[in-house]
């Protein structure tokens, strides 16, 4: 199977992000902390919200493999955009899954890291950090 999607974007990190077919528009601004205004959304928002998504996708398709119940599972991607010595992004992934024994966890997570598309387009790219709660 094959998925294609589309968005364009006019104005930069101060601009309008749009999904062809316009199903989704967002204004676009800096955020306060690197000087912006912060009236609007940005890249790394985007990012996190993606990530987190993809990544709870990828523990429902593992999660039974490791007896946790994968549909309990709450995914965190806290995104880091650093400005030392140039410009890097960095992501956090927080985990949790009450009642779910902390190990088994661990190690649903570790593979769910394996599977996931964001995680691998990643990889070798970005520091990613693993985290259960």
């Amino acid at each position: 199977m094959a998925y294609v999607t589309r968005a364009t974007t006019s104005g930069g990190r101060n601009g309008r992000a749009v999904l062809d077919g316009g199903a989704l528009g967002l204004a676009m601004a800096l955020p306060k902390d690197l000087g912006g205004d912060g009236n609007g959304h940005n890249p790394e928002q985007l990012f996190a919200l993606g990530y987190s998504s993809c990544f709870g996708q990828a523990i429902l398709v593992v999660a039974k493999k490791h007896g946790v119940d994968g549909q309990a599972a709450k995914v965190t991607c806290e995104v880091t955009l650093s400005t030392d010595g140039g410009f890097s992004l960095s992501a956090e992934l927080k985990v949790s899954i009450p009642g779910a024994d902390k190990d088994k966890v661990q190690a649903l997570v570790e593979e769910a890291h394996t599977v996931c598309p964001y995680s691998k387009a990643t990889k070798g790219n970005m520091q990613v950090k693993l985290t259960v709660v």
